[in-house]
């Protein structure tokens, strides 16, 4: 696949791609054809949408190269993947916590002003409803 299909297939910019390649993002070098534009695998497309997951969940660059370069040298590295991958895990569901802790308490003030708006009562609707934790 040709730089232009993957960042249509992923969303990535042509600029995202090349920098990530820069950036050692890749477990594998990126093959380039006879005129030297890249060619891209289906693997190495699917890496691409694993980077975007990790990365959309807060993963940082450094470590995603890192998993990477672990990849890269091979099978002895899977333990301290895993560890990355446990860790990063952690992190997720703690932000998936505090997610749902915010829309608890945004769908407790939408159901008030609801309430209020039906009842036509909409005063100090800034004070009432349900508390936040912190």
């Amino acid at each position: 696949m040709s730089i232009g299909e993957v960042s249509a297939e992923t969303g990535l910019t042509t600029h995202t791609l090349r920098f990530y390649e820069q950036e050692g993002l890749f477990p594998v070098p990126v093959r380039r054809n006879a005129a030297g534009r890249r060619v891209f695998t289906r693997d190495e497309v699917q890496w691409l949408k694993v980077c975007q997951k990790l990365r959309s969940t807060g993963m940082p660059l450094p470590e995603i190269r890192r998993y990477a370069q672990l990849v890269l040298a091979g099978a002895g590295t899977v333990p301290e993947r895993f560890e990355i991958l446990r860790r990063h895990e952690d992190k997720v569901r703690e932000r998936i916590d505090e997610l749902q802790d915010a829309l608890e308490v945004i769908h407790g003030k939408v159901e008030l002003y609801a309430r209020r708006l039906d009842a036509g009562t909409a005063d100090n609707l800034w004070r009432d409803g349900p508390e936040c934790d912190s």
